[in-house]
Order: C-alpha cells, then sequence, then structure tokens
C-alpha cells in the first residue's frame, strides 16, 4: 500500500512532469497556430512580451480590427524571424504598448449581447 501525504499533491515533481516548476517552452504547434491565425485575418501585427517568471517568451497577434490571440514563441528573434517568413511586422511591447485598438475590440465583445 502506498502511503499519500495530505502535501503530497503540492510536491515537486521530476523533471518535464507536470509540478516541475519549469516554463513551457513554444513547440512546433503553437507556431502553426499563429500561421494558421495571421492567414486567416488582415492588418496582422505582433507583438513580443518578454519571458517572466512564469511564462515563456510570448506574441500577441492583433488584426486590424484588433482580434487577438497570444502564444509562446521562443525568444525576441523567433518572432522576428516569424514575422519575417510572414510578412508580419513585429513590436516589442515593453517599447511600444499594447495598440489601443485590441483594447476596444474587447471592450466591443463585452457589451454584446449575449456576451
Amino acid at each position: 500500500m502506498v502511503g499519500v501525504g495530505i502535501f503530497d499533491g503540492f510536491r515537486r515533481r521530476g523533471r518535464g512532469g507536470r509540478g516541475s516548476g519549469a516554463v513551457r517552452r513554444a513547440d512546433a504547434e503553437d507556431t502553426r497556430y499563429l500561421q494558421e491565425w495571421a492567414a486567416a485575418r488582415r492588418g496582422v501585427e505582433a507583438f513580443v512580451e518578454p519571458r517572466t517568471t512564469v511564462t515563456e517568451t510570448t506574441v500577441l497577434l492583433v488584426a486590424h480590427d484588433g482580434e487577438s490571440t497570444r502564444r509562446r514563441i521562443g525568444s525576441l528573434e523567433a518572432a522576428q524571424r516569424f514575422g519575417h517568413r510572414n510578412t508580419i511586422p513585429v513590436y516589442e511591447v515593453s517599447r511600444v504598448g499594447y495598440p489601443q485598438r485590441m483594447r476596444d475590440y474587447r471592450e466591443r465583445q463585452k457589451r454584446r449581447p449575449g456576451a
């Protein structure tokens, strides 16, 4: 019989497993999603968010109408390569901030009936 302590669920587990404390890295699925999302919209710009203690570097894609999506990206350089390959301008959020159209879009979505 295996004993289970009351705090066992909070203990860190081995490398790569749940609870390891490791930040999940960007993968091909993240990049594929970003490419498909950008291809389905017009006027897309990329805003790179720096790595934090809890998240990997992320890229926020914002379409012409303010619709947006966010996924992990390996680094600022990876985001710049992504932008170059997909002809999307890339900005650093820490330098330019978030676009107003994104905030406006979210506000419009909140006011929609049934939202």
